[in-house]
This record gives C-alpha cells, structure tokens and sequence, in this order.
C-alpha cells in the first residue's frame, strides 16, 4: 500500500480509533525490552522463562527450582546437576540437551521435545513425561520411581539401571527401548504400550499390569524374564543383538 493509500484511510479514521492505535503500538513496543530483561535473568528459584531461548548455553547446576519452563529452547544446553525439583518445563525444547545428575522431582516434561538428551542419573521421581519426545534419549542410572511416562515416544530410549518403580508406561512407544537392568518394586503399568522389540531381558513383570500376548510377542526377553500369569515366552526368544 503507498503512502498517499495510507493517508487517505488514516485521515477518514476518528480521532479516538488513532489514540488507541497508537497506545497500542507503543504498548508492543515498549514490551520488547522488558521481555529482553525477562529473558536476560541470571538462574534461580521460582523465576519465569518461559518461552525464552536458551540454546547451546552453558547452565551447569543451575538452581531453578519451581521454575516456570514452559515452552523455553533449552537445545544442545548443558543442565547436568541442575536443581529443577518442581519446575514447569511443559512443551520445552530439549533437544541434545543435557540433564544428567539433576534433580527433577515431580517435575512436569510433559509434551518436551528431548531427541538424544542425556537424562543419565537424573532423580526425576514422581515427575511427569506424558506424551513427551523422548527418541534415543538416555535414562540411563536414573531414578523414576513413579514417573509417568503415558503416551511418550521412546524408541530406542536406554533406561539400563534405572529405577522404574511404580513407573507408568501406558500407550506410550517403546519400540527397541532398553528396559534390561532396571530395577523395580511393585508393578510396572504398560496397557497399550508398543513393545516392538523392547528389551525387557531378565526382569521380573509377573506384577506388571497391563500385559497381554500381543505385546510380549513382539518384545525382545529370555530365559530369566519372568511374565505376569497366563502369559508365554514367545518361540522368538532371545532376539538377535540389535
């Protein structure tokens, strides 16, 4: 639109619509440096983040308890011995991300997108990863007594001497994951879960709820696998090293 266009529209508008235009406009952009700021603050506690970029950043043992992390770009970010017990990082971008050796209690993951992140000894007990990105990321040595992991993609997740009580895997993929090794008191809940070539070598699921013949079927255990009542250890067993 040229000049002369513009004029014309703006000189038939009322004096009132062109002081709320131009309340608005200075409101947009008076807002872009306090967001800078809001974006700029240094870790701690209970702070908000949310939606900031935070990429490729070096944030090592970091306190951001209760934290407000929603929607924030932690990618390729190095969060290892972080302190995030109770933050918010629902829809977080945490892609190659690392966040080994934190603490994450009751933490909500839902709905991250963590490809590849390294999630090696979190304590991450009672936090939630529903319906979260969780390709070929590593749980490996973490503990996740009662986390809930429904509806999540963990294809090719390692979980090799984690600690799975009371963990919730309901419909989520564990296609070629890693369950060999952990350990676990109680049941572990996998109705719905997809279990092709999961492997589940040596553990005991007699209490586990959930599994049916289909999905034991497709999975990948042995002679030291232990299933819940009435069902069989499939012909297919063990499978071939991945």
């Amino acid at each position: 639109m040229g000049r002369s266009a513009k004029k014309a529209i703006l000189s038939g508008c009322s004096p009132a619509f062109l002081v709320s235009a131009l309340f608005l406009s200075a409101s947009v952009f008076a807002a872009q440096p306090a967001m800078a700021a809001y974006c700029n603050s240094r870790p701690e506690p209970g702070l908000d983040w949310s939606e900031c970029t935070k990429k490729s950043l070096m944030l090592q043992a970091s306190e951001l308890e209760g934290a407000n992390l929603f929607g924030t770009d932690f990618s390729m970010t190095d969060l290892s011995d972080s302190n995030l017990t109770s933050a918010n990082l629902e829809k977080a971008h945490l892609v190659r991300a690392w966040l080994s050796g934190a603490r994450a209690e009751r933490a909500n993951f839902a709905r991250v997108e963590a490809y590849r992140s390294n999630f090696v000894n979190i304590v991450a007990n009672g936090a939630s990863f529903a319906s979260a990105e969780l390709q070929r990321a590593d749980f490996s040595g973490a503990q996740l007594t009662g986390a809930n992991f429904e509806k999540a993609e963990l294809s090719r997740t390692h979980f090799k001497g984690a600690v799975l009580t009371g963990t919730r895997f309901s419909f989520a993929n564990l296609s070629r994951a890693d369950l060999s090794g952990t350990t676990f008191e109680g049941p572990l809940v996998f109705d719905q879960a997809f279990l092709f070539l999961t492997r589940i070598e040596g553990l005991d699921l007699s209490s586990a709820k959930g599994l049916e013949q289909a999905q034991i079927d497709l999975a990948c255990g042995n002679d030291k696998t232990k299933l819940p009542a009435g069902l069989i250890a499939p012909s297919s067993w063990p499978c071939a090293s991945d």
